[in-house]
């Protein structure tokens, strides 16, 4: 199941993601907004990157005015590795490279068509492992470090 959610800068691009989704037959659950009021972002991306950390989603995307303050957010989460991307390049790479299993995209800086080309590529894409789940692991052991003592001492 992929979470996804995004601020009132978002709900366009979140749209033609579910309209991808569904031809797709992926399933997925709306974790709102629904609303064009503004809204804090970071509510939003709190619920996705908590279902992505917990299990409960295997993946989760996220959609603010430009995708900066929603990667904050959910990078912010244990097991969390969020990717704000701009084209299909950068999705699959966030994939391939570096296994993001929160993409995130910006309102105000794509269109649906682009939006639903990114995700598209992201989920058909595969992880590479070999020199890359290395790179996975050192971050794996920095979070842990922080998580365990709160600050991560050189």
């Amino acid at each position: 199941m992929i979470a996804l959610a995004s601020d009132h800068g978002g709900i366009q691009l979140k749209e033609a993601v579910k309209e991808l989704l569904q031809e797709r037959g992926i399933p997925f659950e709306d974790c709102g907004t629904d609303a064009g009021t503004s809204v804090d972002y970071p509510d939003y991306g709190e619920k996705v990157a908590r279902k992505v950390a917990a299990g409960a989603a295997e993946k989760g995307v996220l959609f603010c005015g430009t995708g900066i303050g929603m990667s904050i957010v959910a990078n912010k989460f244990p097991h969390v590795r969020a990717a704000l991307v701009t084209d299909a390049f950068m999705a699959r790479m966030a994939k391939e490279h570096n296994n993001a299993n929160i993409l995130v995209l910006g309102g105000r800086v794509l269109d649906g068509n682009q939006a639903r080309e990114m995700v598209a590529t992201w989920l058909d894409a595969v992880f590479e492992g070999g020199r890359h789940q290395g790179r996975l692991d050192k971050i794996a052991r920095i979070e842990q470090e922080i998580y365990r003592t709160g600050s991560r001492e050189e």
